[in-house]
């Protein structure tokens, strides 16, 4: 059976995500030149990174509700285009005033992108290859960063940082109109896929969402008060503080430990990010198999958050040794995303997951702004890293524990019948 699915929507998907990414996070390899030039202490510059995820609440719920009701391509072509104009504000304030009001900005035109794709993915992809389908996409969060590391390295050591910011801000303007090119909202509308694969896809499609629930469309608040919604909430908080707080202090931390160019110190943040790939496609691609969604995460997130703590304790005596426990904590802050992502619309009656993705999206992304103030408050206070990021290992143990509390959505048996079936 042909799959263009695979070799069109996912790519799409990957590309565009990965600018968004880098965008939102160039910033942290700037943020020594940047705090001096603007005159932020430890606690603003926290702030200029919790920024974005306040305004990143704005349309995750509506970006998953135009995805489902109206198009996902168009909502996010939309918005593509506005993050570029707030990402190449961004190199052009003169003041951190400024910078927070720029990032704001950033937040709210990337938010509800993320909630958007997710539906996109439920329209192209069958539950059995959902996570898989996620993981491949999502790796763009450490691709950004195996990417953009580097190449930010590369341009502070030959510019101000001022450059990259408005370089790589550019970044959507010169993808948009590919995107518009490879990517439809439902197998029915795009020219390209074979009949045969339109067919399986529109029948298995409609069978797993006859499997659901069917509800009338649920209010924001009633969504937000389901046991399951509420407890995915607070897991991916726990994520996203963990992701961010480990993410955005990386850079500094590496280059308060040792002394290094901004290539190099680019070049060594890649490496727990190359971790993290592996991690996610492997993760994701055994839960798939298997059919199982909450316990695949709720390990991840074990290791992560144990290999977090480990790299803490082992810092003092073995940077070595720290770094190296360090690179494995990006299995909890990444390899749990597949099984994660593909419990919402697995679980949740079919005219409510639009809804609890926004809610899940944009209240479990307020921990991009605890995460970051959390290890900048606690380095402020104790002149280590090594206490904020052993918080950050706590948090994904957490999180672990949680997800051991999701309601699975089938049973194994039923779920190797659905294979069969399917194939």
């Amino acid at each position: 059976m042909p799959e263009q699915r695979w070799l069109r929507i996912i790519p799409a998907l990957l590309i565009t995500y990965t600018i968004s990414i880098i965008d939102r996070t160039n910033i942290s390899m700037a943020l020594p030149s940047l705090s001096r030039d603007l005159g932020m202490d430890p606690t603003q510059t926290g702030n200029i990174a919790g920024v974005f995820f306040w305004g990143y609440l704005v349309l995750q719920v509506p970006g998953g509700i135009f995805a489902r009701t109206w198009s996902a391509k168009r909502f996010i072509t939309i918005v593509m285009i506005a993050w570029g104009v707030a990402a190449l504000g961004c190199g052009l304030v003169r003041s951190w005033q400024e910078l927070w009001l720029m990032r704001l900005l950033l937040g709210i035109t990337q938010g509800g992108v993320f909630s958007a794709t997710l539906v996109l993915v439920s329209h192209w992809f069958p539950r059995r290859e959902r996570a898989r389908a996620n993981a491949m996409w999502m790796v763009c969060g450490p691709l950004a960063l195996i990417i953009s590391s580097p190449l930010s390295g590369w341009i502070l050591d030959h510019w101000p940082w001022r450059v990259m910011l408005i370089v790589e801000g550019a970044l959507p303007f010169l993808w948009v109109g590919l995107w518009l090119c490879m990517v439809y909202d439902h197998p029915r509308d795009a020219p390209w896929i074979s009949a045969k694969e339109r067919d399986y896809l529109i029948s298995t499609l409609e069978r797993e969402n006859a499997e659901l629930e069917p509800v009338r469309p649920e209010p924001i608040l009633r969504a937000l008060i389901r046991p399951q919604v509420v407890l995915l909430v607070i897991i991916f908080f726990l994520r996203m503080s963990a992701e961010l707080g480990f993410l955005f202090w990386l850079p500094t931390a590496l280059g308060q430990a040792k002394k290094l160019s901004h290539v190099g110190i680019g070049g060594i943040a890649t490496i727990p990010f190359v971790v993290a790939i592996g991690a996610m496609l492997l993760n994701s691609w055994h839960s798939d198999r298997t059919g199982e969604r909450r316990y695949h995460a709720s390990a991840a997130f074990a290791l992560g958050g144990s290999f977090l703590m480990l790299g803490s304790l082992a810092s003092q005596r073995s940077p070595i040794l720290a770094f190296a426990f360090v690179c494995l904590a990006t299995l909890g802050t990444y390899g749990a995303v597949g099984p994660f992502w593909a419990i919402p619309t697995e679980t949740l009656p079919r005219n409510v997951s639009a809804t609890a993705l926004g809610v899940i999206t944009a209240l479990g992304s307020l921990g991009g702004v605890f995460g970051p103030l959390a290890v900048g408050y606690i380095n402020k206070l104790t002149g280590s890293f090594i206490f904020g990021y052993g918080f950050l290992g706590v948090m994904l143990v957490a999180a672990s524990a949680l997800c051991l509390l999701i309601v699975p959505q089938r049973s194994n048996a039923n779920w190797e019948e659905a294979n069969c079936s399917a194939t």
